[in-house]
């Protein structure tokens, strides 16, 4: 056999192995009850969770066909592979050589769609970003931070609103709090949490030196009612204020805001942005339960950890990736040792590479 039908048999054997790890089965049965759902009038009711569904249903259809898509490719590609082995032609080597290049770069992209272990991946992500100790510089670079969460979102196609924002006392924003809707929104965005340090010329120092800012990045996953996280409504305190001229410039200054302490945890969830104090509160109660599950699943892995005799870092404490600027450009993720170069280009939204590293950074932890 030549060296083409070889490669094309190949890339056909990777594809079948691969694709039968994709439960085709469960995801035909789940686009079912979604079409069932989204068939319901009632559902309309509830037009955020309905958005929800359509766009859950929406990506199982279009997986659906992109696999049936990918065993036709890899089968005309097998066909063609061995025409050419019999009658030699130039221009349809060059074309199945190019296809199977192609079917290699979406086998490779469909083995990172595995690494999505996380049961919540699938799910809205609310992604909070804080400026930390440092002032001026640190409020501008959590401002900076949400540009470009903001730039890799709409470079997705993703939805996002804005549910809290708290501008900077000159420049940039104290805090800010986000929903991002859209296919593996939390699976991505988990990569993204922890400390951001930013070294660059300050713009806010007259004597141009050099500075270093920190920004506290969080995101846990939207989650449903019916998820178990128990919430006594006794412990969660209530206070409604009127959204004022201090918030950021996304926030709806004539809602009643809501804010929500969680006294046993003291967790605090704000939200100031939707039209009205009912809204507000429905969103506020989300957050909270998202927040409270993400504590959940931390206590858990402290507790594994302790059994492996591991040591914990505090979160604040344990930069992810550093951001710099000056005296040269570099931005590098400590955890799975991602490096670029183009640091203006990670800052304008190409978070891709860090992301696809931290997935496969952590199956392997998961593994060792």
């Amino acid at each position: 056999m030549g060296e083409l039908a070889t490669r094309a048999q190949e890339v056909k054997a990777r594809a079948a192995d691969l694709l039968g790890h994709l439960d085709l089965d469960a995801k035909r049965a789940r686009l079912r009850e979604l079409e069932a759902l989204i068939n319901d009038p009632s559902l309309w009711d509830d037009p955020r969770n309905a958005a929800t569904l359509t766009q859950e249903a929406s990506r199982l259809r279009e997986e659906i066909a992109s696999v049936a898509d990918i065993e036709k490719r890899t089968a005309d590609a097998v066909d063609l592979g061995e025409m050419v082995e019999a009658e030699p032609d130039d221009g349809v080597t060059a074309e199945v050589s190019a296809e199977l290049d192609s079917l290699e770069k979406e086998l490779d992209r469909r083995e990172l769609e595995l690494l999505y272990s996380d049961p919540y991946s699938d799910n809205p992500a609310i992604l909070g970003i804080h400026a930390g100790a440092g002032g001026t510089d640190s409020q501008d670079w959590a401002e900076m931070l949400m540009r470009m969460y903001l730039r890799w979102a709409e470079e997705k196609k993703y939805t996002v609103e804005f549910i809290d924002e708290s501008a900077g006392d000159e420049a940039g924003i104290k805090s800010a709090t986000l929903r991002i809707i859209g296919a593996r929104a939390f699976g991505l965005l988990k990569s993204e949490r922890g400390v951001h340090r930013l070294v660059r010329i300050s713009p806010f120092d007259s004597a141009a030196r050099r500075h270093t800012s920190f920004a506290l990045v969080e995101v846990t996953p939207e989650i449903e009612d019916a998820v178990d996280i128990d919430i006594d409504p006794k412990d969660v305190r209530e206070d409604v204020y009127r959204s004022s001229g201090a918030g950021g410039q996304h926030v709806n200054k004539t809602s009643s805001a809501i804010r929500l302490t969680h006294i046993p945890t003291g967790v605090v969830v704000t939200c100031q942005n939707e039209r009205s104090q009912h809204q507000n509160r429905d969103v506020a109660w989300r957050v909270l339960r998202s927040r409270l599950l993400a504590l959940k699943q931390a206590a858990h892995a402290e507790h594994v950890a302790e059994l492996r005799g591991e040591s914990m870092p505090a979160e604040w404490g344990s930069q992810i990736r550093s951001y710099v600027l000056h005296p040269y450009t570099m931005v590098k993720d400590h955890r799975t040792g991602v490096e670029v170069g183009n640091a203006q280009s990670v800052l304008d939204g190409n978070l891709d590479p860090f992301m696809e590293g931290y997935l496969r950074w952590s199956a392997r932890e998961a593994a060792a």
